[in-house]
C-alpha cells in the first residue's frame, strides 16, 4: 500500500477524533435515556462509532 499524504493522514485523524466523539456523545445519550427503546438504540450507535474509529486506525497502523 502507498504512504498517505500530509493532507490524507489529516483528514483520517480528523474522521477518528469524530467517530470517537460521536461515540462518548451516544453513550452519554444512552445514560440520560429513560426509554428502553432509546437506550438500545444510542448504545448501538456508539458502539458502531467506536468500532469505526478502531477500524480507522487499524488501517493507519497497517499504513506505517
Amino acid at each position: 500500500m502507498s504512504q498517505l499524504n500530509q493532507m490524507e493522514l489529516q483528514n483520517l485523524r480528523h474522521l477518528i477524533g469524530t467517530e470517537i466523539v460521536k461515540a462518548r456523545k451516544f453513550q452519554d445519550y444512552s445514560q440520560q435515556a429513560s426509554d428502553q427503546a432509546l437506550k438500545n438504540y444510542f448504545s448501538q450507535q456508539a458502539t458502531q462509532a467506536q468500532r469505526d474509529a478502531d477500524t480507522i486506525m487499524s488501517f493507519l497502523q497497517e499504513t506505517h
